[in-house]
């Protein structure tokens, strides 16, 4: 079993950045597959980045240029670095993990097995 926390979300004004935590309750190097999905009220999950072993990261247009996802093993903990960010970002964003590599679908939620609570980021004009 894999527990994902998220923490860092908050209520800015666009523009500026903000950083995501996702902690693991296992050595997340065991994790091939780790990425940031969000949702929006009405919306569908959808994924913003994806982290996968022995392959490039992806990241959805919409943020392309302005997120950042890493992670590190030593410290169970994967990241997400949002800049400039603007009211469209504003949605509940998602922890996801998975011990698939995940090639084929990386930015679909039912690659993923494991989920965190989320952590609300609401960006205002």
């Amino acid at each position: 079993q894999v527990q994902l926390v998220e923490s860092g979300g908050g209520s800015v004004q666009a523009g500026v950045s903000l950083r995501l935590s996702c902690a693991a309750s296992i050595y997340t190097g065991s994790l091939p597959c780790m990425g940031w999905f969000r949702q929006a009220p009405g919306k569908e999950r959808e994924g913003v980045a994806i982290i996968r072993r022995d392959r490039p990261t992806i990241y959805t247009d919409s943020v392309k240029g302005r997120f950042t996802i890493s992670k590190d093993n030593a410290k169970n903990t994967l990241w997400l670095q949002m800049n400039n960010l603007n009211p469209e970002d504003t949605a509940m964003y998602y922890c996801a993990a998975d011990y698939a590599y995940c090639y084929l679908r990386p930015l679909e939620p039912s690659t993923f097995g494991y989920w965190g609570q989320g952590t609300q980021v609401t960006v205002s004009s």
